[in-house]
């Protein structure tokens, strides 16, 4: 057992350009100037070059009860796994957070007083807390080599007990100052370890904010602080970060929860109060009847990129997760179909505890509502934004068409029923092929000299000024000429009697029209498309039969 004094001596020998205390790291980070009510909550994600769509789910929760206390969010990057971290990494995080509209106080990107706040430039800091640590006996270094660490695990399975470096299996635990010395004069290298006061057998009670109150057990892992490449562990780096920016609370996946306790160990260690966490359940997904953790690996929606490239509405996409978090948030969008998700209160007792089921169908359904609430102005804005970066040659048809294309938006989006069949911005292309020259054509299953005189007769009658009612009026009277029924109840009774229903006769003036069989309300489309037009294609598609 070291000496404090020995103690003291130690820390120096390890940071000997370590000038600065910790009383000094907390005169540059003051208590921030704020109401008992207003949050400072944190995004701190890692530059692995993947950003998930948990994390996003993760920052919109943050940011959205930052907002709702006028409080501050935060941008902090995790840099300090190496062997994660891709080049690029932050740019790929920066890029997917704007992507999302996620809206950041103070970070890497607009700096701040708390910062710096990527990890990786904050080694000094750390380095002030370990030597520190070390100084009071609480942290000690460790010089045990990978393979030394192999046998103490493989000789703790043989003995049938827990694996780790604790107790009596932390070798350089109680080391004589003369035995780390010798290790430091030779150079070899070492990790700065936790000197663990926590005993396993004795239990713990929290309140988690999400899941409520849950019994642990306390640390007495001797866990890495610092690794021998100087830079900290999440362990580490978090209590620190999160007490100097006077962080109001901890939100983070439930993978987190064990190691709540030795969190909570270097908390006190280092003389900070212990932050509160919540611990949230993360995105499922079902499969084979079963559920499982929405994988980067299988599964192509768990990168935002998929979003993006695809062109989902972001905030419609934005409108799920909040679903996912509350479930009460379906209910309130119903009773206030117009109003901003700034307006919902998203509460953290109404979280989901366990697994939430992640549903790309539901998402969809969920884009389609929020699509059809749009104007056709807005439609057009967006959809024009998204090609500009994911599709040259639907941006170039929008920007020659606009007027066109802002009336062909616009079809079916006033009324009572209003349309909903747009998904996200890569649908447009095919939305817009039928009112260009270059469609395709689809056939009718009818006889041919039928289809003739009925499409003959249908320009004879066509006025661009027609209503709808007088439109389809001119129809019926088509298909009354022509032996089709008009009546659905009388064409159920003696089907044989008519060569087809008003709807058949509509289908074939639809094709020659459109090329498809389905489509938007006919009417509409004619109107948009204009009589020329019209006429130019039904007189085209006679001459095809």
């Amino acid at each position: 057992m070291r000496t404090v004094e020995e103690n003291i001596q130690l820390a120096q020998l390890l940071f000997p350009n370590v000038d600065e205390s910790v009383e000094d790291i907390l005169k540059k980070y003051p208590k921030r100037e704020l109401t008992e009510d207003q949050l400072v909550l944190r995004f701190a994600p890692s530059p692995t070059g993947f950003v998930h769509i948990g994390s996003v789910y993760m920052a919109l929760i943050n940011e959205k009860l930052v907002r709702q206390s006028n409080g501050i969010f935060i941008l902090r990057v995790e840099d300090t796994d190496k062997k994660r971290e891709i080049e690029s990494g932050v740019d790929v995080l920066v890029d997917g957070i704007n992507a999302f509209d996620i809206d950041i106080d103070e970070g890497i990107v607009d700096g701040g007083k708390y910062g710096p706040y990527l990890q990786s430039e904050r080694g000094d800091i750390y380095h002030i807390f370990a030597k520190d640590l070390v100084s009071k006996g609480l942290a000690y270094p460790c010089f045990a080599s990978s393979n030394e660490l192999e046998e103490i695990r493989a000789k703790q399975s043989e003995m049938g007990v827990r694996t780790g470096y604790y107790g009596e299996f932390a070798k350089w635990r109680d080391a004589s100052f003369d035995d780390v010395q010798k290790e430091l004069e030779v150079g070899t290298p070492f990790v700065i370890r936790l000197y663990s006061q926590g005993i396993n057998e004795r239990k713990i009670n929290v309140v988690d904010l999400i899941k409520g109150g849950i019994t642990l057990s306390e640390n007495d892992m001797d866990a890495v602080l610092l690794k021998s490449d100087g830079l900290p562990t999440y362990h580490f780096a978090h209590p620190i970060d999160d007490s100097l920016m006077d962080i109001s609370f901890v939100l983070r996946g439930d993978e987190w929860l064990p190691s709540q306790p030795l969190h909570m160990e270097i908390f006190k260690a280092l003389g900070f109060d212990a932050l509160s966490y919540g611990h949230i359940s993360p995105l499922m997904k079902l499969e084979g009847g079963n559920k499982r953790k929405l994988s980067k690996r299988k599964d192509p929606e768990a990168d935002i990129a998929y979003y993006i490239e695809k062109g989902y509405p972001i905030n419609g996409v934005k409108e799920y997760l909040l679903n996912i978090a509350n479930s009460n948030f379906y209910d309130w969008r119903m009773q206030n179909p117009q109003s901003s998700i700034s307006e919902f209160e998203l509460r953290l007792e109404k979280f989901n505890r366990a697994g939430a089921l992640f549903d790309i169908r539901k998402l969809e359904d969920i884009c389609k509502e929020y699509i059809s609430k749009l104007s056709a102005t807005t439609v057009y804005e967006q959809s024009l934004k998204w090609s500009g970066s994911f599709n040259k040659e639907l941006y170039e048809r929008l920007k020659e068409n606009k007027d066109y294309c802002i009336n062909i938006f616009n079809i079916e989006r006033e009324g009572s029923k209003v349309r909903k069949d747009l998904v996200r911005w890569s649908d447009i292309p095919d939305m817009l092929d039928m009112f260009f020259d270059d469609y395709s054509t689809e056939k009718v299953d009818m006889d041919i000299n039928l289809q003739k005189t009925i499409l003959e007769e249908y320009l004879n009658t066509l006025y661009i000024g027609d209503s709808s009612q007088e439109w389809f009026g001119k129809i019926k009277d088509i298909a009354q000429r022509n032996g089709f029924s008009t009546d659905f109840k009388e064409y159920e009774k003696e089907p044989k009697k008519f060569k087809g229903k008003v709807g058949d006769v509509a289908m074939v003036i639809r094709v020659a029209i459109t090329g498809r069989k389905q489509t938007p309300d006919l009417y509409q489309v004619i109107q948009v498309m204009g009589e020329s037009k019209v006429r130019e294609r039904v007189e085209r598609y006679i001459k095809s039969l």
